[in-house]
Order: structure tokens, then sequence, then C-alpha cells
């Protein structure tokens, strides 16, 4: 069984960086993809970025390119998002996800994931 578990949100100023991680267990090797994806109440959850773990590539939103960098650990069970020059409306609940193969659709569609953690929430203060 998968479990993927994420930390390191919490409130910050606006200008400021946090760091999220998301650890994978249950599975003896890494998915295919992961990414994080975010949600507000009331709105649609939003890729942010994804990382392919074979050959590290990365995708990344529009709204987050420059100020965001997605990373994998070297064992490749740990995934991070390391967020900079926050901005308000990046508040939200972060959520992680894993491919565990591709489907061939796009990155940014949730229905190409298989396993999400639980969310870690990220306040973002102006």
């Amino acid at each position: 069984q998968v479990q993927l578990v994420e930390s390191g949100g919490g409130s910050v100023q606006a200008g400021g960086s946090l760091r999220l991680s998301c650890r994978a267990s249950g599975y003896a090797a890494m998915s295919f993809a992961m990414a994080w994806f975010r949600q507000v109440p009331g709105k649609e959850r939003e890729g942010v970025a994804v990382i392919y773990t074979n050959n590290g590539n990365t995708v990344y939103a529009d709204s987050v390119k420059g100020r965001f960098t997605i990373s994998q650990d070297n064992a490749k069970t740990t995934v991070y998002l390391q967020m900079n020059s926050l901005k308000s409306e990046d508040t939200a609940m972060y959520y992680c996800a894993s491919a565990v193969y591709d489907d061939g659709g796009s990155w940014l569609d949730e229905n190409e994931y298989h396993y999400w953690g639980q969310g870690t929430q990220v306040t973002v203060s102006s």
C-alpha cells in the first residue's frame, strides 16, 4: 500500500519562503511522476509542479515559475517543493500526488494520479 505524507506547511509573510516535503512509502520503486497540487476552498484543485522521477524533468504552472522549485532526493522516495517569494495568492492546501504509470494525459489532470497525500496548509499573509 502506498502512502504519501506531506509536511512543511505553515504561516509566512509575503515574500517569505517555505519548503514542503512529501515522503512516499509502501512500494519499492518510485512512481512515474510526482506532483504538487493546491486547492483553495470553493475552487478546483490546480497543478503546481511535477517531477518525472526517472529523468528528473520538471514542469511548473505559470503562476509559480521562477519562484517554486520541485526536486527529489537521491533515493527518489521524497519530493520537495521549495517555495520562495511567496504571495498571498499562494495560500492554499497543498497536496502531494503520485502517478504510478503514464496514462498519457496531462500532468495537470488530477485523474492521472493514483495516490494522494492528506495535504498541508500554506498561509501567506500580506
